[in-house]
């Protein structure tokens, strides 16, 4: 019996870590024997740095840095195993979970914190970067993260502006030339699941901004803001970012990314399977093991559980997925490669109790050994 485990983070439970040990422990009751790998994987957001880590080797380095609201925060993030490619989160330096929810308001609030972050990394030698940019609490379109690596954004009389949501109507020059030399040597690969224009309807502002903290009028403004400096960076930089799917993730970095530094946006699960070899460590599999704390119907578009499943798939390896919660309409996702989904939940609990970490490590533990039982039985 050969089984790979590839599950993402339960969040704000268990890590993909020990969420992996859980369900090995309950494969090895029933196959003692059986050759487990481990993958903790991520799709860009929350793990991304211990997957790729842990996963492929590399160290990790800590940085003091401004939060979204200029508060010092010691950041995490890793580099890889050549010394030259570093994996950034960059919710950890400018996510929304570092905010209380009385003071969120993109209006306020920076990318500074994960400027901050890829200088460090530049410091260090490194040249390519991975940067995972799920759960931001920003809406600059890149500005805090680019005053961070040199660049400076002024308005009409040439004072120099920080780089915050409120801030982006104002700025009428952009001044790249005092950004770090070396970024010119640098390649940005950008995990992001996220296929939003920078504005419009369907843009940062109007779809994001609101569990950022905005209201109604503070999306309006932020639209307008969006909308400005993509005009400027059009006019001074030559490029015409406003309907790239993806420039609208995590309130326009996307779209920073490819203006500022030639960044390319990808699949975050995509990148993060290719890069600890999934392809390469599944083949010959019997079964792979994924899953996440919720699944429904959105869990197809670009999550861990379809990029495992993907490529599983096409390798004709059953899949199983654990969850804490399995939506009805899940059921759908058994024509993508989907072998069976099973929810961990026994027995009626409370809120508090199932996302306590124990007993989600004795549940996913039981529910995976009672599934290798019934594989046992028709080996």
């Amino acid at each position: 019996m050969k089984a790979v485990i590839a599950i993402d983070s339960f969040k704000g439970n268990l890590s993909s870590r020990e969420l992996s040990k859980s369900i090995s422990l309950g494969i090895k009751k029933v196959f003692p024997e059986a050759d487990v790998i481990t993958m903790p994987v991520a799709d860009g957001g929350e793990g991304t740095v211990e997957a790729l880590i842990s996963g492929s080797g590399g160290r990790f380095e800590e940085c003091l840095v401004h939060g979204p609201l200029m508060e010092p925060v010691t950041v995490r993030y890793g580099i890889l195993e050549d010394g030259r490619t570093a994996v950034i989160e960059m919710a950890s330096a400018s996510g929304l979970t570092l905010i209380p929810e009385k003071k969120r308001n993109p209006l306020k609030t920076t990318t500074l914190g994960t400027g901050e972050l890829i200088r460090d990394a530049v410091s260090k030698g490194c040249r390519n970067f991975i940067i995972g940019i799920g759960g931001s609490a920003t809406n600059d379109l890149g500005m805090g993260m680019m005053v961070a690596l040199g660049a400076k954004f002024t308005d009409i009389s040439g004072k120099e502006l920080q780089g915050t949501g409120e801030n982006m109507e104002k700025v009428a020059n952009i001044d790249l030339s005092g950004m770090m030399p070396e970024l010119e040597d640098c390649s940005f690969t950008v995990a992001s699941d996220v296929n939003n224009p920078l504005y419009g309807q369907y843009g940062a502002a109007f779809v994001y901004a609101p569990q950022k903290g905005a209201d109604r009028k503070d999306v309006r403004k932020l639209d307008a803001g969006l909308r400005s400096l993509a005009d400027k960076i059009k006019n001074q930089l030559g490029k015409d970012i406003s309907d790239i799917p993806g420039s609208g993730a995590a309130g326009g970095l996307g779209g920073a990314f490819i203006a500022f530094l030639n960044g390319k946006l990808v699949s975050g699960i995509d990148t993060i399977l290719d890069a600890l070899n999934f392809d390469h460590k599944i083949s010959g599999a019997d079964v792979v093991i994924t899953g996440e704390g919720r699944i429904d119907s959105q869990s197809a578009m670009g999550k861990v559980v379809m990029g495992v499943a993907k490529r599983c798939k096409n390798k004709n390896i059953p899949v199983i997925v654990f969850a804490g919660d399995v939506s009805d309409d899940a059921a759908d996702l058994h024509e993508h490669g989907i072998t069976s989904l099973f929810s961990i939940m026994n027995y009626a609990m409370s809120v508090k109790e199932a996302m306590n970490s124990e007993t989600t490590s004795k549940l996913i533990m039981k529910n995976t050994e009672e599934v290798f039982r019934l594989i046992k039985a028709f080996m």
